[in-house]
Formats: structure tokens, C-alpha cells, sequence
């Protein structure tokens, strides 16, 4: 090699190096300035991560719980200190513990105590449990959301008819949803029942 081009070489080792230096420099002042913001996003995110594995354990350990006190309450279903462990640590099966109890027992207290609970489903089917009467099962069947409305306004038709209203009966068959699971009864009732 000649003088010129190891000159030329060192020239660049030099600038490729200096270049290296300014932007060491440049990221020295930008850690400096945003070091607040970048050890509060690190510790954040750390913070974030040891929150979600303690949640999951906890998730975990009270799922387990619940499966260890709804195996007690299987095996006695007269165990009052598993059914007070389950209803603290989940109510809404709880609930629905004791509306399969009462509608096993045919406990109508105990379907009252379950008319307002947060556990939607298990309300509405202990208020269509206790519906037995025709205007119960009306009422029951006038809300938009009831699980069994089709077949409260069936119950509710049949009661009418075994009265002898049945022009009553008609209206409330009409009531029924088309296209119900309940449409072949409703069209048998109405031919041979509603007359």
C-alpha cells in the first residue's frame, strides 16, 4: 500500500470513530434528559408484570378454593361451612346452589330470597319457578328477557283454558314468538284447545 492510501485509511478509521463518539454523546444527553421518564417506564412495566403473576396466583388459589368447597358441598349438601365459603368467594354460584336446592326441595322461601339476585339467570329462573298462577306467568312472560317467556304464555294459555277463557287463551298464544320451540304446541292448542 502507498502513503496516500494509509492516509486515506487512517482518515477514515478517524472519522467512522469520531462519528461513533458524537453519538455516544448525543445518547449520554438523551438518557440524561429523559432518565426520570426511562427508570419510571422500566419500574412501571415491572410493577405492571409482578401485578399480573400476583392477580393469576390469587385468580388461581380461589378458583381452587371454590372447587375444594363445591366438592364438600356435593358430597354433603348440608355442609353449612362450605356453602358459607363458597358464598364468600363466589356468590353467584352460591346462588345457584341454592336454587337447584330449592327447586330439588321445592322451597318456595328459598326461591324468594333468590328473586333479586346479581346472578341474572339464576333470578329470572327461581321468579318463572315461582310464577303459578296465570297472572304470574303473564307478568313473568311481559318481560323481554325472560329465559322461558315462550312457555310461561303456553302455561298461562292452558291455565285459561281449563277456566273456560278462551278467547283469553287465544290472545296469549298469539303472544308467543314465531318461530319458538313452542309454534307446533301453540298451533296444536290453538286447533283442538282454542276453539
Amino acid at each position: 500500500m502507498s502513503l496516500k492510501e494509509n492516509i486515506e485509511m487512517v482518515k477514515e478509521e478517524l472519522n467512522s470513530e469520531e462519528k461513533f463518539f458524537e453519538k455516544a454523546v448525543v445518547t449520554e444527553k438523551f438518557i440524561k434528559k429523559y432518565k426520570n421518564v426511562i427508570i419510571a417506564s422500566v419500574a412501571a412495566v415491572v410493577l405492571f408484570a409482578v401485578a399480573n403473576v400476583a392477580y393469576e396466583m390469587n385468580q388461581k388459589s380461589k378458583l381452587e378454593s371454590i372447587n375444594i368447597a363445591f366438592a364438600k358441598l356435593s358430597a354433603n349438601p348440608k355442609d353449612g361451612a362450605a356453602l358459607n365459603d363458597i358464598k364468600a368467594l363466589s356468590p353467584e354460584l352460591h346462588d345457584a346452589w341454592v336454587f337447584s336446592q330449592a327447586v330439588a326441595n321445592k322451597d318456595a322461601q328459598a326461591l324468594k330470597s333468590l328473586k333479586d339476585t346479581k346472578a341474572l339467570v339464576v333470578s329470572d329462573l327461581a321468579e318463572y319457578e315461582m310464577a303459578m298462577d296465570e297472572a304470574s306467568l303473564q307478568k313473568y312472560a311481559s318481560r323481554q328477557d325472560a329465559i322461558f317467556r315462550d312457555l310461561a304464555l303456553v302455561q298461562s294459555a292452558v291455565l285459561l283454558l281449563n277456566a273456560n277463557k278462551t278467547q283469553e287463551a287465544r290472545d296469549v298464544l298469539a303472544k308467543v314468538s314465531k318461530g319458538s320451540s313452542m309454534e307446533k304446541l301453540v298451533a296444536t292448542l290453538m286447533h283442538y284447545g282454542v276453539k
